[in-house]
């Protein structure tokens, strides 16, 4: 039924007009489209708003991405299993589908309270140094990343809690606020203590709506937005990450990942799926076992491997296609003065409005599209406060890359909460301004001393997108 249904609501929506003219990266974005993917843009659809299939896919490629909808919300199970095709979970884990974090794929949050277990999030791992391809250095005992579930007779690897201190702040106009700063611990650690050398960076599960437009975004316009020197002088020094592709065995251009630490689709779906579920692919063909953890290396596997190379395409172009929903109230005068006043105070420099996209290499449908992402793709210093001392191939301890603002009004209509940043910490959009620092300094200052108005106009326009 729920197949017949996607079909139905596919056919009878129309496909989207993309804005009348090209703009290249940065320019102005008056007059903007509500169209912010182009031609695969689709209506908004509430708590769905992010679960449609591009609006130009064709039939071929709706029956594929239906059937990787399924993958993406399967469960997972140990092996051996009845299915053969469907087994191989862990044998350490953090969820058992890939919508167990990406919740109608939307975005993650840390949890409600101190000491309740993470669920659509993560804590990366790694210690100083670098591996052999130029990214984190694994920890000897733990991995990449902190796996706090495991199949029976294994041991799950340990548990992160999360505690916040209120920190107090004035608006220029007195008006008081308050942001939540967060600090981790460990508990119930199976191998040892994590030791002094350490790096964590904690992780919430992003939206992957209009992926597939990001990666058809060139690599030349990206390059193009670089100024690791700031030689325009304006204070933003946007850098590219230049990232290992497991898909060719070649250093790339990153662009996923909240430190433009990945470089294609195929590689991040394959890593998330050993990394997250513990599932091999012919991309990652080794199981996530430290040598430490002996049981874990025991384990009855599944099928060699877990997910086969059609699974991986099928989901592939399932996060590839994910459409992006139409924008709302764009007229209104709030929302047109916010946009204004989104580029007046520097937040475009960063957020970039709007790219042509270049030739996709496998959907042309995904190709010379005029969108509105509202991100440079580039690493940026953010500030002490939000630094996670954690290098990522070139990104430093201090750097992320920008992330996209479209879909932004709908997380709480899609994920019931308005947690944003990396690790969730901002609790609306306005903490998440409030946090910026570094090269956002100055727009943050800039906001923080708007009066109430023109912060509520710059609020309307965000939740437009």
């Amino acid at each position: 039924m729920k197949r017949v249904l996607w079909i139905i609501a596919a056919a009878l929506l129309p496909l989207l007009s993309p804005a009348q003219a090209a703009n290249t990266p940065g320019d102005s974005f008056a007059h903007i489209s509500d169209a912010p993917g182009g031609d695969t843009t689709q209506p908004t659809r509430g708590k769905n708003s992010f679960a449609l299939p591009a609006a130009n896919i064709n039939r071929e490629q709706l029956r594929v991405f239906f059937f990787g909808n399924k993958l993406f919300n399967t469960n997972w199970v140990i092996a051996p299993a009845s299915v053969k095709t469907l087994d191989g979970l862990g044998p350490t884990f953090n969820r058992v589908s890939c919508s167990g974090c990406h919740l109608r794929d939307g975005r993650g949050q840390p949890p409600e309270h101190e000491g309740d277990e993470l669920l659509s999030m993560l804590i990366r791992l790694s210690v100083p140094g670098e591996n052999a391809q130029g990214g984190p250095k694994s920890h000897p005992v733990y991995g990449d990343q902190l796996n706090d579930r495991a199949i029976p007779s294994v041991p799950a690897e340990g548990r992160a809690l999360i505690k916040y201190e209120e920190i107090a702040g004035r608006f220029g106009d007195g008006t008081p606020y308050s942001l939540a700063r967060p600090s981790y611990h460990f508990t119930d650690l199976a191998f040892g203590p994590l030791g002094d050398e350490v790096l964590i960076s904690p992780r919430v599960a992003p939206a992957v709506i209009g992926l597939g437009l990001l990666e058809a975004i060139s690599d030349a316009d990206l390059r193009a937005l670089a100024d690791p020197e700031d030689k325009d002088g304006d204070g933003i020094s946007g850098r590219l990450n230049h990232v290992w592709d497991v898909t060719d065995n070649s250093k790339r251009i990153g662009r996923f990942g909240w430190k433009s630490n990945v470089a294609t689709l195929r590689h991040q779906n394959a890593a998330a799926a050993v990394g997250d579920i513990g599932l091999t692919s012919s991309l990652f063909p080794d199981q996530n076992c430290p040598k430490a953890q002996t049981a874990c290396a025991a384990a009855p596997l599944g099928n060699s491997p877990e997910l086969s190379d059609t699974f991986l395409d099928k989901l592939t172009l399932y996060t590839q296609v994910l459409a992006v929903p139409t924008r709302r109230d764009i007229d209104k005068p709030d929302v047109l003065a916010g946009e204004e006043l989104f580029t007046n105070i520097g937040c475009a420099a960063c957020h970039v409005p709007t790219f042509t996209t270049g030739t996709h290499p496998t959907l042309s449908l995904l190709s010379d599209q005029i969108i509105h992402p509202f991100t440079d793709l580039l690493l940026h210093d953010m500030g002490e406060e939000l630094a996670d001392g954690r290098p990522d191939y070139e990104a430093t301890g201090r750097e992320w890359r920008t992330a996209p603002l479209w879909g932004i009004g709908l997380v709480e209509a899609v994920n019931k909460h308005t947690r944003f940043l990396h690790d969730g910490r901002a609790r609306s959009i306005e903490e998440a301004i409030l946090w910026h620092g570094g090269e956002a300094e100055n727009a943050k200052e800039a906001y923080r001393n708007l009066t109430a108005t023109e912060r509520r106009q710059i609020l309307a326009f965000l939740n437009s997108l």
